[in-house]
């Protein structure tokens, strides 16, 4: 993914004559520039030429599909663009697309604006041409609007960008499912086949037996190393190390086996632990502090997202993770989130530690697990939902909070927030809408980029943040039932 560039592609033709032409190639080559040294974005952006025909355009489009390093394309009409002209190679394009309405200058030079002028900066004008044919040929797309070196225009295409990271990496992602989902539950069920022909994702369960096989191959070379790490990264916090050497010989069995199958992403669930000794806690968490997807309970579709979100933000450092809704404090408004074991410790507000104790479900061994309290700062919590013929994705702004109590005897790694657009009717929208109890937490994606990411998708998005009414919000999914449908 490091290596992926976003080509820009400029729109004009030869109507102008060749000064103005060379001039257009000359600003938009500028323009270029300053999108790269603003360092606002995470990726490269490149310029890819001028188009002035509708041969050209189809050349450029044939060439970005078949570029591996071409994530996306960013087009801009500098001048006037017939969008008749770009019919044949849109219809070819097989990459996210981002139409860039944008101008070279600023501000309207009083003393130097004439005919020339106008017809060298008439974006307002090409870019319009431009913007109907997207719209006419009802094409997925991103429009940002705004001057190319101000901060708020950059942003939006830098969201863009993760979001189209997150295309890339769901269109070859492969989940590894330790067992089954877990019995009689119905949101951790969904259609397989649906989520491959959609997202590209590959599901498929491989049996706990065979992980304990793996896991009887693990030297105790490769333990010690584990243990190492486990050393640098966190507190030992407890005598029973014997109990955190079996969670690196999981977590080593587990890695191994998703690398042979190229998997980024794996479920498990406490009810399937044929020859296990314990569930898996401090190997999931470490895995997902790795960028491994992962969610419990055989729910492979927050498993993936999970590894989809940690995909767009694998730069940034304020942390994606599994998370579940446990428990309310009406006192205080707040939702406590958290698992029987496995939170990312991406997510954490100090240093975890490491720590056994009784899980009291699954009838194993006290496990070893990370233990600590999430961060505060804003974030947002998405669940990824199968309504049944079609996916919706719903997506919700929170605030996280330091705990107003210590919770000395809860031993897991937890999260508190307040849901918007505040927590009586944040929580009833989120059930209104069928929310999972199952989410992903990210303090690094935001609300922008998971709508990119579900439009390029071709998915249902909903959005519950600090302006949702939820009258109007009811009225909206009883809509949406019916255009999705």
């Amino acid at each position: 993914m490091n290596n992926y560039k976003f080509w820009f592609v400029v729109g004009s033709q030869f109507l102008y004559g060749e000064e103005t032409l060379t001039q257009v190639e000359k600003n938009s080559k500028i323009m270029v520039e300053g999108l790269n040294s603003s360092e606002k974005l995470p990726y490269e952006v490149v310029y890819k030429n001028t188009m002035k025909t509708s041969a050209e355009i189809k050349m450029v489009t044939m060439e970005a599909n078949n570029d591996k390093t071409c994530a996306g394309i960013i087009t801009y009409c500098h001048t006037f663009s017939p969008s008749k002209m770009w019919i044949g190679g849109l219809n070819l394009l097989q990459k996210p697309w981002l139409h860039f309405h944008t101008q070279f200058n600023k501000e309207i030079p009083n003393e130097e604006i004439d005919m020339n002028y106008m017809n060298l900066h008439q974006s307002a004008h090409g870019d319009r041409e431009h913007g109907f044919i997207g719209a006419r040929m009802r094409l997925p797309r991103k429009v940002v609007f705004g001057y190319w070196q101000d901060e708020d225009a950059q942003k939006e295409i830098a969201n863009w960008m993760r979001a189209v990271v997150g295309y890339h990496f769901s269109k070859d992602l492969k989940v590894m499912r330790f067992g089954d989902n877990m019995r009689e539950v119905a949101v951790t069920e969904g259609d397989k086949v649906e989520a491959q022909i959609k997202f590209g994702w590959e599901v498929n369960t491989w049996p706990v037996g065979t992980m304990v096989k793996y896991m009887e191959a693990v030297t105790d070379e490769e333990v010690d190393a584990k243990m190492q790490e486990y050393q640098e990264r966190y507190e030992i916090a407890t005598e029973d190390i014997e109990s955190i050497r079996y969670q690196a010989k999981e977590e080593v069995a587990m890695k191994r086996m998703m690398d042979e199958e190229g998997c980024k992403a794996f479920s498990n669930t406490f009810q399937d632990l044929y020859g296990l000794k314990q569930l898996s806690g401090l190997a999931s968490q470490n895995l997902m502090a790795d960028g491994y997807g992962y969610a419990g309970e055989g729910d492979w579709k927050t498993s993936a997202l999970t590894a989809v979100m940690k995909a767009m933000t694998a730069d940034m450092n304020g942390g994606t993770t599994f998370m579940e809704d446990y428990t309310y404090d009406f006192t205080n408004q707040l939702i406590l989130g958290s698992h029987m074991l496995e939170i990312c410790p991406s997510v954490a507000a100090e240093r975890a530690k490491i720590e056994v104790h009784p899980l009291g479900i699954g009838d194993r061994q006290p496990p070893a697990r990370l233990k600590f309290e999430g961060k505060a700062g804003s974030a947002i919590v998405v669940s990824l939902v199968d309504m049944g013929g079609r996916f919706r994705l719903i997506v919700q702004d929170v605030e996280c909070v330091k705990p107003p109590q210590t919770m000395p005897n809860l031993p897991v790694a937890r999260v508190m927030w307040e849901p918007k657009p505040n927590f009586r009717e944040g929580i009833k929208c989120w059930i209104l809408a069928g929310g999972a109890h199952h989410t992903v937490l990210s303090y690094d994606c935001n609300v922008e980029m998971m709508q990119d990411w579900a439009r390029m998708m071709d998915i249902e998005f909903v959005s519950i943040n600090e302006k949702t009414d939820p009258i109007q919000f009811e009225k909206d999914l009883l809509i949406s039932d019916i255009v999705w449908k």
